[in-house]
């Protein structure tokens, strides 16, 4: 999971220093040391981590905060704010241009998922209403070119390519097939190198002149710590890039990069890539990494991620289904379905307040059981499963590679959850929900 080391050194080190009853200013020195030898060991840039540092022990010192009747909360806020501030603060969307198409350049070192990254930013482009195209402009890694016609096909994107000539010339036609086909974005793969040189710098800057991109992304992997820092500084002194991509935050990343790149470079990190599928990439909320990291938890992206994969209507439908008492197994799989969109149950757990950045086993295999015990069902016993008498149950867990055991427990839970969603179907059903909801902690 994403900072799973630096988080909980981080909140162990916090924990240290605001659980000592009253706090003062030799104990919040102590504690910063910790804070500063757990961002070094996460590979955070040498320069960026001193600066924080000085700033959060300077505002913790101060009388206010020592003489405050919760000392640790506010700390802990001092810290949230000054991690928010040092990812950027603020979200940082993409730029359109007045002009059709808007275009997006990708570029960076080969390795990082550029390629990947380019349709998963069509696809992210799509949900919102675009009609992109991809243009192929890497000409010198083997089986670029067709990498992205796959990646480009499985989101549905239209794929422009003309083999190895000049990419500069590719980029151009690029251009002009996208408003032919009436594409309001188009972003270029752009090649990469083993390390930088100056003949990639001299392309990369030739495309750029002749098809004068809205924004120039870089796509870095976030796994390369102090590095990715390094090769952002340098590409934005030879291309001003106007945004960041970190790839790869599912890993076991350390979480420099992500913490260091906004400081080093002046430049905004806009998405991060969470896993290897094409759905896996999310804006980059500096406020919800921050509270990811020091283990407040992430609802916002949870109910982000759930509006998502739950359509209005499909909820509608099931909530009617659930007051007329006609729920069936079938609804019970296409919720597991949508559990598997907001990312599986690690990923969920990771986001809560209080579990995130700590090393909890969470078996994102749990739904594959019950799952396949539903797929071994006939369309009559999904529907009705009170027809499951003990042959059927055994049939069931034989086709399932299961027990009957098993399959008695999927009934049972099925059933348990039947007549929790019938406490809520109602009016009084409504208001129980509004006043959890108002029960809930808040950040």
């Amino acid at each position: 999971m994403a900072f799973e080391g630096l988080s909980q050194k981080l909140q162990n080190a916090l924990r240290k220093m605001t659980g000592k009853g009253k706090l003062t200013e030799e104990s919040v020195k102590e504690g910063m040391r910790e804070v500063r030898m757990a961002l070094l060991e996460a590979d955070v840039n040498y320069a960026v981590a001193k600066d924080f540092i000085k700033k959060v022990t300077a505002k913790c010192v101060g009388q206010e905060v020592l003489s405050s009747l919760t000392p640790a909360q506010q700390v802990i806020k001092i810290v949230n704010e000054e991690m928010t501030a040092l990812m950027g603060g603020e979200i940082s969307k993409l730029t359109w241009s007045p002009r059709t198409p808007t275009i997006y350049m990708l570029c960076g070192l080969q390795g990082a998922g550029k390629t990947t990254m380019a349709a998963k930013l069509a696809g992210y482009l799509m949900k919102q209403g675009k009609k992109p195209m991809l243009a192929a402009c890497d000409i010198y890694r083997p089986a670029a070119i067709k990498q992205l016609q796959v990646v480009g096909g499985q989101v549905g994107a239209r794929v422009y390519e003309h083999g190895t000539q000049d990419p500069v010339k590719t980029a151009e036609e690029a251009v002009q097939q996208a408003r032919y086909y009436g594409c309001d974005v188009l972003i270029i793969d752009t090649a990469g190198r083993l390390h930088i040189d100056t003949e990639l710098m001299n392309e990369l800057d030739r495309v750029k002149q002749k098809v004068k991109p809205q924004e120039i992304l870089l796509v870095v992997d976030a796994m390369t710590g102090q590095d990715a820092v390094n090769v952002a500084q340098t590409f934005n002194d030879k291309l001003s890039i106007d945004g960041v991509i970190l790839t790869k935050l599912d890993g076991d990343t350390r979480g420099g990069a992500a913490l260091s790149v906004r400081a080093v470079t002046g430049k905004p990190i806009k998405f991060s890539g969470i896993g290897e599928k094409l759905g896996d990439v999310e804006p980059f909320y500096p406020d919800r990494m921050a509270s990811r990291i020091l283990g407040m938890g992430d609802i916002l992206t949870i109910i982000d991620k759930a509006n998502e994969a739950f359509n209005e209507k499909d909820v509608d439908a099931l909530a009617n289904k659930t007051k007329t008492q006609e729920l069936t197994l079938e609804d019970f799989l296409d919720q597991m379905q949508s559990m598997k969109k907001i990312g599986g149950l690690r990923s969920v757990v990771g986001m809560l307040p209080g579990l995130s950045g700590k090393d909890i086993e969470v078996d994102d295999d749990a739904l594959k059981k019950p799952e396949a015990i539903i797929r071994s069902m006939t369309p009559k016993e999904r529907r009705n499963p009170g027809i499951l008498n003990a042959s059927r149950r055994k049939r069931i867990a034989a086709g399932s590679g299961t027990t009957v055991q098993d399959v008695n427990l999927l009934i049972r839970q099925f059933d348990q959850a039947k007549q929790m969603m019938k406490q809520f179907s109602g009016a009084k059903g409504k208001g129980k929900l509004k006043q959890m909801m108002r029960n809930m902690p808040r950040q």
